[in-house]
């Protein structure tokens, strides 16, 4: 057995997102916080997120009453409008603390001069809400809170840590209801560690990766919806997951990500002809919510045999253009696509996972201290399909929710314990790494194909049989070879994609984002899809 290095905290965060480093600064002047990044601290979700963070800022024209309902209606009646409102009433206090934490949003000025935040507009906002820098949102905010958690001295970062699984009172015994730590792989040192804490907050992201495309970084692969189902959490709305209508379609440049807010700001969808076709499928047209416009572009590639639609912004002012979109206008130019003058190939992608681990609006699961927050957690705020930019707002709300609640906890919290140690006296290195690369390959096709944008029962079905059969080759391959970072994310996608088709199976109804020809109208009642695991 190898004795391998023991870590130990008051709180332990797994990820290192907007949602992971929000708690970790909330918690870290009363408390030791260790947080967990899968790789380095800048690579995650939270980096890519280009749109912008929605709060009303502007109490003139708009209100908590409108951000409340446009967030009602866009999640296709599955909202929790408790949830709904708590996000949107904290929402302008969590900006601010976000602003005072350095994040630069843009600028401008007022008719008579005097400064104010610009506020952008995007798919299913009744109003100029969005608080953005440029079109690198969540960069600005991805590195604001990276510079602020190095330079805390109660923050311990460990990078290249990639959780295994959570540690309950009795190692393997799912009845327990108390998480004590976790497994964790270095990946530097290709070793299994140990890290022992009082509370265990999970920041890890979606999975849509499990897609073989997606517009999310290769980090996002369910790793906490799987641990917290192997430890005994329940999950609810995993049959939503959130295409993206604009990714750009270029070889060079995949998963690559054209904002909402390039819509926001009058860019139109045009079939290859150039031809406009939104207004065919919703009044609100390029505005509409992401699910709607996702089935749409859908619907015209399968009509028309195209491997693409366009996304044209060429009729506004060059200058508007570069000012408003100057990454997306670089990264396009770096593949020759002047956007000022070129409509830019798009196509949908996977990109978000609305549904998760449930909890509590303290960001609290089913297990005594473990905390879900952000992509990870299931709260009520999306129902069947997000709102454009109450993403990072999710993550800041929820991980200042979090991180009261467990300070309320922590002065009469049990220490940590000593945990047992990784077994790897029954393993050996694996020869056969193809076996893993092709089960990846076949996961990420048939879920895209099976279980993507439009489904049916019979193709449901046949992804669930596919998914069980892997599931037994990870299993076995799980059992008798040292881990490797593909294998672990391999184990928890297969997992995830589970507990997607299974909830897409039990929801017999076309709502937001999921859409079966086999159940094309919707149902007077709908109720959240909430799986249990067997304890």
């Amino acid at each position: 057995m190898n004795q391998n290095k023991h870590h130990i905290a008051d709180v332990a965060i797994i990820g290192s997102g907007a949602a992971g480093l929000s708690l970790a600064l909330s918690l870290a002047n009363y408390c030791n916080v260790t947080v967990i990044s899968k790789g380095a601290l800048t690579e995650g979700s939270t980096l890519y997120a280009q749109g912008g963070i929605a709060a009303v800022f502007d109490k003139k024209h708009d209100s908590i009453e409108s951000h409340v309902q446009d967030t009602l209606d866009a999640g296709g009646g599955l909202c929790d409008k408790e949830a709904v409102h708590y996000t949107a009433s904290n929402a302008h206090d969590c900006l601010q603390w976000l602003i005072n934490q350095g994040v630069p949003f843009d600028i401008e000025l007022d008719s008579h001069g005097k400064e104010r935040f610009h506020l952008t507009r995007e798919g299913g906002h009744s109003h100029r809400r969005i608080l953005h820098a440029a079109d690198a949102t969540g960069k600005a905010v991805q590195t604001t809170l990276i510079s602020q958690v190095q330079a805390h001295k109660n923050i311990t970062l460990l990078e290249h840590y990639n959780a295994i699984d959570l540690i309950t009172d009795k190692s393997g015994n799912k009845a327990s209801s108390h998480i004590n730590g976790m497994y964790v792989w270095n990946k530097n040192a290709k070793k299994v560690e140990t890290i022992a804490a009082k509370f265990v907050a999970l920041a890890t992201g979606g999975a849509s990766k499990v897609y073989l495309y997606t517009s999310n970084p290769d980090v996002s692969s369910g790793d906490g919806i799987a641990m917290a189902w192997r430890a005994g959490c329940r999950v609810a709305n995993m049959e939503f997951n959130q295409f993206h209508p604009t990714s750009l379609y270029h070889p060079e440049l995949q998963n690559f990500l054209i904002t909402e807010a390039m819509r926001g700001e009058g860019a139109y969808l045009r079939r290859p002809d150039g031809s406009r076709f939104m207004h065919e499928f919703d009044e609100r047209e390029e505005l509409a919510p992401r699910d709607i416009v996702a089935r749409a572009i859908d619907f015209e590639m399968k009509r028309l045999g195209a491997n693409c639609v366009f996304l044209d912004i060429s009729h506004k002012d060059k200058d508007f253009i570069i000012e408003h979109f100057p990454t997306i206008y670089a990264k396009c130019l770096s593949v020759g696509l002047d956007i000022t003058k070129d409509p830019i190939p798009v196509v949908p992608a996977a990109h978000y996972t609305c549904g998760g681990v449930m909890t509590d609006f303290n960001g609290k699961t089913d297990l005594d201290n473990l905390y879900a927050v952000g992509e990870v957690a299931y709260t009520g705020l999306h129902g069947a399909n997000r709102m454009a930019s109450n993403s990072l707002l999710e993550c800041i709300v929820f991980a200042h929710a979090a991180a009261k609640d467990i300070l309320s906890k922590i002065e009469h919290a049990p220490e940590p314990i000593n945990l047992p140690h990784w077994d790897e006296s029954r393993v050996a290195n694996s020869d056969e790494e193809i076996v893993i690369t092709h089960n990846w390959h076949e996961l990420r096709l048939f879920m895209w194909d099976y279980v993507g944008i439009v489904r049916s029962t019979k193709r449901l079905e046949r992804a669930l049989h596919r998914v069980e059969l892997l599931q037994q080759e990870i299993h076995d391959y799980y059992a008798n070879f040292r881990v490797s970072n593909n294998l672990l994310e391999l184990r928890n996608l297969v997992q995830v994609a589970e507990l997607i088709i299974r909830s897409a199976l039990e929801r017999k109804e076309s709502r937001g984002l999921h859409y079966t020809i086999d159940y094309p109208e919707q149902n007077a009642n709908p109720t959240p899809t909430i799986l249990t695991p067997q304890r």
